[in-house]
């Protein structure tokens, strides 16, 4: 790579937010999105609880705003970046589960494997945002009232 990228790249990158700021803004976006969407077309995202999930829901589309109000909850906690470290390690076991979930779909009936694929990354994303939180050590601060 030649020098004149390389210094474009670094200046274009000493102008961006930390890494760890960037990576919490976009699992907020995600999470504040995915929750608004699912408020305003729940129908869109019921057809991830197949039939044989139903009965361990009240309903899917009570299952589906449910989720929603956690994702807004979620969301809006992060991008505030409070209770980051809490918020990012929910996220990701609740992608990570997700994705267990749809992977055992996409087995058992060849349905939703490139949504498994993304939440899985997606859980990735959250661990690295909880990790670069506890690293950051700003949380046990506030949690302490300093």
């Amino acid at each position: 790579m030649s020098r004149s990228i390389r210094g474009t790249e670094r200046a274009l990158a000493a102008r961006l937010p930390p890494a760890a700021t960037l990576a919490r803004w976009a699992l907020a976006a995600l999470l504040l999105l995915a929750g608004v969407h699912k408020l305003v077309d729940p129908g869109a995202w019921t057809d991830y609880v197949v039939d044989w999930l139903e009965p361990f829901v009240v309903s899917p589309l009570w299952f589906i705003l449910a989720n929603a109000a956690f994702e807004l909850a979620i969301g809006a906690a992060l991008l505030a970046d409070r209770y980051t470290p809490e918020a990012a390690l929910v996220t990701a076991v609740s992608l990570f589960g997700t994705s267990g979930y749809l992977a055992v779909v996409w087995v058992t009936a060849g349905r939703f494997g490139p949504s498994m694929v993304r939440d899985f990354g997606l859980g990735g994303l959250a661990l690295a945002v909880f990790a670069a939180a506890v690293a950051d050590g700003s949380h046990d601060e506030r949690a302490e009232g300093k």
